[in-house]
């Protein structure tokens, strides 16, 4: 579909569906293979292994939280440049921003490599588990120059309209991770560094499908000769700057939560905390992807100065993360038992009611989340990162850390209610924000 039409004519709420729900879909599919593999890891190569795995995703997301700033970072000014019919500032961008992702793969990449048993020491793991965590930390290291590129490359195809193309690219992508794991573990009988491996090949593959239609010039972005400048390498990196420090931030907060986790309750502690980070990253994709599914239409119509039309996709944005959000909430609530199984399938009764409470208090989570995380997505959508950031970090780093040291006294069980008193307090300062911003968001249409 055209994205021009797409973005200024559809009404609001059409325009929510045909952008969300694929959104929705194609990071619902990246869940979905995110927890197939810690169910593969789980059961193919036992608990250390699954430990493992959660010790170094840190690690992991951090290799790709660089080319998710540019990726993201780029996307916003693209949208907007192209409200303002600026095409040819567009493409430059654009390219610009697929060349600086790849030298960032190749630069963090290299590091990460090196520096992996060093983290995975400093993070107290030792013996087999560390030597686990550091094969599956390396395989991504390697293969990070020509992997990285590929969630950038979702934006880019959302952008020019192609929405339906990047869901089904999406679901590719998980489709292909999960049958060649299986094969690896299942048939093959290979490593932990080949779980890795095949998520990467996943990626891969995807990568070069992506950059066909740009490749053939089907696209209304095209690649051209790049132009640096300062102030566009300034503007990408202020507009990534709230995801790449959510990234940057929340991985050092997992990091020193594993670092407790593992002196309080060693493996089991970690596993449970593994177990919650897959039901996390089972619901917040769907908020995520939702959210940012429709980045580039509210960057497009504020570039535009249709400010009413803004606020009505933001709208449908808000209520609709709202309902997943209470929903997770049931389900987390109510199932506790069957999600711990899923992933631990002979846990024995202690390790059980750990993670069966531990699940519980974190359904509380949800109950606010979702307003931090849509306010967010809107700030970063109408150029205003500063704000984005803030949020961002504070929920990422701030808030759980002073809440580590105020819940500190109730050992485990304050680990597990950080997450829901952190959301309460996101929420409390997304609020702020609005109420501060309240009076430019509501400015009439410039037409």
């Amino acid at each position: 579909m055209n994205s021009t039409a797409l973005f200024s004519e559809k009404s609001p709420l059409k325009l929510f569906f045909l952008a969300s729900i694929p959104g929705a879909v194609s990071m619902l599919a990246s869940a979905l293979y995110q927890t197939i593999d810690g169910v593969f890891v789980g059961r193919f190569l036992g608990a250390t292994a699954f430990a493992a795995v959660n010790l170094a995703m840190p690690f992991v997301i951090i290799n790709f939280s660089l080319a998710d700033l540019i990726g993201v970072g780029s996307a916003v000014p693209i949208s907007i440049c192209l409200g303002k019919k600026q095409e040819k500032e567009a493409n430059n961008i654009f390219t610009c921003a697929c060349l600086m992702i790849v030298g960032a793969g190749i630069l963090i990449g290299g590091i990460l490599f090196v520096i992996a048993p060093l983290l995975i020491q400093l993070m107290g793991a030792e013996g087999e588990f560390a030597n686990l965590a550091v094969q599956y930390i390396r395989v991504y290291a390697i293969c990070s120059p020509v992997t990285t590129i590929v969630f950038a490359m979702d934006n880019f195809l959302r952008i020019c309209g192609i929405i339906r193309g990047s869901m089904y690219l999406n679901i590719l992508m998980s489709v292909l991770s999960a049958v060649l794991e299986f094969l690896f573990l299942g048939v093959f009988r290979w490593g932990i560094w080949a779980a890795a491996l095949a998520t990467c090949s996943g990626m891969l593959i995807c990568a070069f499908l992506a950059l066909i239609p740009f490749v053939k010039k089907n696209t209304v972005l095209r690649f051209c000769k790049p132009h640096f400048h300062v102030g566009m390498i300034r503007q990408i990196i202020a507009c990534g700057s709230p995801n790449f420090l959510n990234n940057i931030a929340g991985r050092i907060t997992s990091i020193l939560m594993n670092v407790i986790l593992v002196r309080l309750g060693g493996e089991t502690a970690v596993s449970v905390y593994g177990i919650l980070m897959y039901a996390d990253g089972f619901i917040q994709p769907l908020l995520y992807g939702m959210c940012d599914s429709l980045q580039p239409a509210v960057g497009y119509n504020w570039g535009a100065g249709k400010f009413s039309r803004v606020r009505a996709i933001e709208k449908c944005c808000f209520v609709a993360s709202g309902i997943i959000s209470l929903l997770a909430v049931v389900v987390l609530a109510l199932f506790p038992e069957q999600i711990t199984v899923l992933f631990m399938a002979d846990s024995g009764k202690e390790v059980m009611t750990l993670a069966v409470g531990a699940l519980q208090l974190f359904s509380l989570t949800y109950i606010t989340r979702w307003f931090s995380f849509a306010m967010q997505s809107y700030m970063l959508a109408i150029e205003k990162p500063l704000f984005a950031s803030i949020i961002s970090v504070s929920t990422a780093l701030i808030f759980p850390v002073l809440l580590v040291v105020i819940l500190w006294p109730l050992g485990l069980t304050g680990i597990w209610l950080n997450f829901a008193g952190t959301a309460a307090l996101a929420a409390v300062l997304s609020l702020a924000i609005l109420l501060k911003l309240r009076r430019e968001l509501l400015k009439p249409d410039l037409q």
